[in-house]
């Protein structure tokens, strides 16, 4: 869909106030596509004081425009917020999907995490997605999405696992427990409030510890089980639903990645890493609030184990790179080498704080992942980044690529390369997609994904208030 079209199409103009003249250039380029106020999910004074003071300061009318209608999406448009038992309680859904993803909704409100203490209804609200995450991986810790209420039952329910009404989908993802870890964390960091860490939640971590200790496979094939009745091969597992072998070396088990697509090999090196530092950033927590030295010892201990188990069997010489990060293992010595968009992903390690940017084995993995060496990267005239299965296209870029290439990046150029990729990539609709095809922006999915719209608005906040000479 070109600019012209989405005009027409959404009804913001027409003909009569074209005529008369009544709008202003900025208006006619920049149409207001951002919900009505008297229509947003949430709105908080913070947010739209940065919305103002990004506006008042950047030349660029565009990405103004863009940083308006993305950074707030998820407030905008995603969030149900309330009280339940004298607690905040906040169901966040993706977009134009009605569940609750782990992974995403911790991913949507992060952003947020650096206006709290402007808005306090707003650090009330991301304390309650911290605990309605705790009923979640309460409930089953083996789940990624889940619904608002626990009697709803799954368009998913005839998957063979072990399905309960209240999950939308089971697929077993280390990366949801660890965003919720990663939440947990850097919200205390940041307010000091100990409220969200009570008895409940205590159990989710010891709950969360287990099923990393499940999925290392040490003892027998653990628990889960997963098969889909599709077409889709990587909506599926093989081997009567527990996915390829593994030799059991010490990595967890994750059964899909953050594209919720299966893995080929179970032990997917970007999330194990993940797992490493929210493993030891919760032993921190546990041992702040709740004083559980045990605890923590089995946390931390845990940590050191799959961090030297990736030491041994996750980096691999490359013929071009040299020593670099393997996208997926199983132990016996086979390596999947490819990237894929959804973070965490290789290259957005350092954004999750699970490797420094400057680490030799990092800088090389990320030479491998943004280059044709990657069967997942895409270089078109207009624009080039990574993609993944999960959308069945080739030549699919993801912007949450290129943010991630952007977040994790010190060189100017490259930034600025980012963002003029990404302001080319939303096809006049003023917000950012799933995907889309290369060269073709008009061609994409999902019209409204607040993750990425979200993180959009986080990567021009940080670059605004660190290198805002990019921005004009």
């Amino acid at each position: 869909m070109n600019r012209k079209d989405f005009i027409t199409n959404t009804g913001l103009l027409t003909a009569g106030l074209l005529l008369s003249k009544e709008l202003s250039a900025f208006e006619l380029a920049y149409p207001n596509v951002r919900v009505p106020l008297n229509k947003r999910k949430f709105s908080s004074p913070a947010v739209e004081k940065a919305i103002l003071k990004f506006q008042k300061k950047v030349t660029d009318k565009e990405l103004g425009w863009l940083f308006n209608n993305c950074l707030p999406n998820t407030l905008d448009t995603t969030v149900t917020y309330t009280a339940s038992n004298g607690k905040p309680d906040t169901y966040v859904i993706t977009g134009d999907i009605d569940a609750m993803w782990l992974r995403d909704s911790s991913a949507q409100v992060w952003p947020y995490l650096s206006f709290m203490k402007e808005d306090k209804k707003l650090q009330d609200l991301i304390a309650g997605v911290i605990n309605r995450q705790t009923t979640y991986v309460l409930k089953d810790p083996y789940a990624n999405a889940f619904y608002h209420t626990g009697e709803q039952k799954s368009e998913w329910e005839s998957d063979h696992t072990k399905m309960q009404p209240g999950i939308h989908e089971r697929k077993w993802e280390i990366d949801s427990l660890c965003y919720t870890m990663r939440l947990a964390y850097n919200y205390w960091k940041l307010t000091a409030d100990t409220a969200p860490y009570d008895a409940e939640w205590k159990k989710a971590i010891q709950r969360i510890l287990a099923t990393f200790k499940e999925q290392q496979r040490k003892t027998g094939l653990g628990p889960y089980t997963f098969q889909r009745e599709t077409a889709k091969p990587t909506d599926s597992l093989p081997m009567a639903g527990y996915g390829f072998p593994v030799k059991p070396v010490g990595l967890i088990c994750s059964m899909f990645r953050p594209s919720d697509d299966a893995t080929v090999f179970p032990f997917l090196v970007p999330s194990n890493l993940f797992a490493v530092v929210s493993l030891r950033q919760i032993a921190e927590l546990v041992t702040a609030v709740h004083k559980d030295a045990a605890l923590a010892s089995e946390l931390t201990a845990l940590a050191l184990e799959v961090e030297t188990a990736i030491q041994k069997y996750a980096i691999v010489e490359h013929p071009v790179y040299g020593k670099m990060y393997a996208f997926e293992v199983d132990g016996f010595g086979n390596v999947n080498l490819m990237d894929d968009a959804n973070v965490p992903s290789l290259l957005a390690l350092p954004y999750l704080n699970a490797v420094k940017a400057t680490d030799p084995v990092y800088q090389n993995t990320r030479k491998f992942a943004l280059s044709e060496h990657n069967p997942y990267f895409y270089k078109g005239v207009e624009s080039e980044g990574i993609g993944g299965p999960h959308v069945e296209q080739q030549d699919m870029i993801w912007p949450l690529s290129i943010i991630a290439r952007g977040l994790t990046s010190s060189d100017d150029a490259e930034i600025k390369q980012c963002i003029a990729w990404l302001k080319k990539s939303h096809a006049g609709t003023g917000f950012m997609h799933e995907s889309y095809k290369k060269d073709h922006p008009e061609t994409f999915t999902r019209a409204w994904f607040a993750w990425t719209n979200t993180i959009f608005g986080e990567f021009l906040w940080e670059v605004f208030q660190t290198r805002p000479h990019l921005l004009s």
